[in-house]
């Protein structure tokens, strides 16, 4: 991997590759539906690192630590009260043993899983608090980037960067679900995301989860039009269904992942990679499909 730093590639312009899914690829490997990853990254360290390991395989410039759940006010409800530095720390230490110098950490950030006041009983400042303890914690711990993930509404996101920003100078990736197709569940609209996070300071506005790849890439679009800033994409292997066991199973197999990969770096993503229900065979697919296209554009 070259050792120019994350945001230095990125603003000359370079097409990297993010990973793929923690979550579903730990449920693969026995996590309960249900319990948190940061779960098993105590209990099961080596589960953790073998997927990082498997990404890097796969040809991902960026991993994402295992601590997409790890704000200390969302431990508060898994079982892990108080253990918000232990789990940030060693998110961030099975991600740099497992992949070294091979590949840049990205800090992962989830919502919190309260809402904001009124409509819930989080305030600002409270969730300002919270995210910038968790970006502290990976920031200390070694974390190249951080990225603010799976976010559904503006006053979280702010929050959630604010907070960084208050601890920490490592760039920021702010990036939304669109579940309800090309709106949140609060009802925000792509550009408008991307509109109010180019005032933020944010380094890259992304997509990650959603829905169907029609969807996200309609998504896309919007954001590209928006906004001059990179554009992090990580769709959901399709959108599943539920079998006989209980398990969800994603529609898009690892090579129709790699066929879409074209089109999302013709739309204007940057980066790319896969969230739910993208195993390492979805990300190696996508990680050749994107160098095919790299290799075909001129200098």
């Amino acid at each position: 991997m070259s050792k120019a730093p994350f945001l230095e590639r990125v603003r000359h312009g370079e097409r990297l590759v993010a990973d793929g899914a923690m979550g579903t690829n730990l449920q693969a490997m026995g996590l309960p539906r249900g319990t948190p990853a940061e779960i098993f990254l105590i209990d099961h360290p080596e589960a953790i690192a073998s997927i990082h390991r498997r990404f890097i395989e796969g040809g991902s410039d960026v991993i994402l630590t295992c601590s997409f759940g790890g704000s200390p006010i969302r431990l508060e409800h898994t079982g892990l009260k108080g253990r918000a530095y232990e789990i940030n720390h060693r998110a961030v230490e099975i991600a740099r043993e497992a992949v070294g110098d091979q590949a840049y950490i990205g800090g992962s950030m989830g919502p919190t899983g309260q809402l904001l006041e009124p409509m819930g009983p989080l305030s600002q400042e409270e969730a300002e608090a919270t995210y910038a303890e968790q970006a502290r914690y990976l920031s200390d711990a070694g974390a190249d980037l951080l990225v603010v993930e799976t976010q559904f509404d503006l006053g979280e996101a702010g929050a959630a960067v604010r907070g960084a920003r208050s601890v920490t100078s490592l760039p920021i990736v702010c990036s939304f679900s669109f579940d309800r197709g090309t709106r949140t569940m609060m009802g925000i609209r792509p550009a408008q995301m991307a509109k109010e996070l180019e005032g933020w300071g944010v380094d890259v506005v992304g997509i990650n989860c959603g829905r169907s790849l029609d969807e996200n890439l309609k998504a896309l679009g919007e954001v590209r039009e928006a906004t001059n800033l990179p554009v992090w994409f990580k769709p959901n292997a399709g959108i599943p269904r539920i079998d006989e066991f209980g398990n969800a199973v994603y529609s898009i197999a690892p090579e129709e992942m790699g066929e879409r990969v074209a089109e999302w770096l013709d739309c204007g993503a940057q980066i790319v990679g896969g969230c739910c229900g993208t195993s390492p065979e979805h990300l190696t697919q996508i990680a050749r499909a994107a160098r095919t296209w790299i290799a075909q554009r001129p200098a």
